[in-house]
């Protein structure tokens, strides 16, 4: 398993992550369990969770099942800031707030500390200055080792790192956002700043919802118990004719290499320059050991200028 440098800073995380949103959910403790014992002996070493997955706090209880001695051989990562009750209180990035979140978190996953702690998307209503403070406090209590930001648009990020270097803070060192060969927007504005300021990607939904898999067919009933099956506001957005021809171009690129589509999906995600480590879920073992696998294909220069006529983006 390759490991990249998260951003600019010391953190090291495995290439392929494992996303653990399905755990305590969808995947129960035992089938979580196989997952996660299966990610460790393949070297992942990033996981990423979010106090919100699993209905408010059901994959990071998981999480803190599972581990056990293990929690200090991995790279923990989770998120705060989404409504975490149904009247929309407990939520955001104020310091009050955050203080009371943490301290959720870390008694779930039952740990003393939290390898990258990310805000999960913006707070229109609190100064970035107060989030930013509230981190830095954790970081000096040992609470956080570092932090990093979610869903944020590029003056969003850009804001927030300057104001941490203006202010003496620590930074954000990463950035999670979705990236895949069918959801590219953030390449336009959010790539080039966070070159510029020195943050990592950690890119989810790879597999565009399942897209890329080749699971979905055009014209065809949608597999049962898929994403998309069972979430109709995303089936809405990526069951479109633009992907469905897409994902024609791209099929045709990997046959002619003798190549899976996943593979393709994976390996040029690896062969973006911020890319530190992807988050890809999985429900089974065997969806861990094939992520892995996939992310092996070397791309050229070449290769790469194609898929960006492929994909429409050159």
């Amino acid at each position: 398993m390759e490991h990249r440098n998260l951003g600019n800073s010391g953190l090291k995380v495995s290439l392929v992550g494992l996303g653990c949103n399905n755990f305590g959910g969808r995947t129960d403790l035992e089938g979580s369990r196989r997952v996660v014992h299966k990610a460790l002996d393949l070297g992942i070493t990033l996981f990423d969770t979010a106090d919100i997955y699993a209905d408010r706090g059901g994959s990071e209880t998981a999480l803190g099942n599972i581990l056990g001695e293990r929690r200090k051989d991995i790279v923990l990562a989770t998120k705060f800031g989404m409504p975490m009750d149904e009247a929309g209180r407990l939520r955001g990035g104020s310091r009050r707030y955050i203080i009371g979140a943490v301290e959720a978190s870390l008694k779930r996953l039952k740990t003393g500390w939290i390898d990258l702690y990310q805000i999960h998307r913006p707070d229109p209503a609190t100064p970035v200055e107060e989030t930013l403070r509230a981190l830095d406090d954790l970081i000096h209590q040992g609470k956080v080792r570092y932090i990093g930001c979610s869903n944020f648009a590029a003056w969003q990020a850009v804001d927030a790192q300057w104001t941490s270097a203006h202010l003496g803070l620590n930074r954000f060192i990463a950035c999670q956002d979705e990236l895949s060969l069918l959801v590219r927007d953030i390449e336009r504005e959010l790539i080039p700043a966070m070159k510029s300021h020195g943050l990592g990607l950690l890119p989810y939904f790879p597999l565009a919802c399942g897209m890329l898999t080749g699971k979905y067919q055009r014209g065809a009933a949608q597999p049962e118990g898929a994403r998309l099956s069972y979430m109709p506001e995303l089936a809405g957005r990526y069951l479109t004719e633009a992907n469905w021809a897409k994902l024609d171009r791209l099929r045709a690129f990997c046959d002619a290499r003798g190549k899976k589509l996943v593979e393709l999906a994976f390996s040029w995600l690896a062969a973006q320059p911020l890319v530190a480590g992807v988050i890809a879920g999985a429900t089974r073992p065997e969806q861990v050991e094939q992520n892995v696998a996939a992310a092996s294909w070397a791309l050229g220069a070449g290769d790469l200028a194609e898929i960006d006529r492929l994909t429409g983006t050159a």
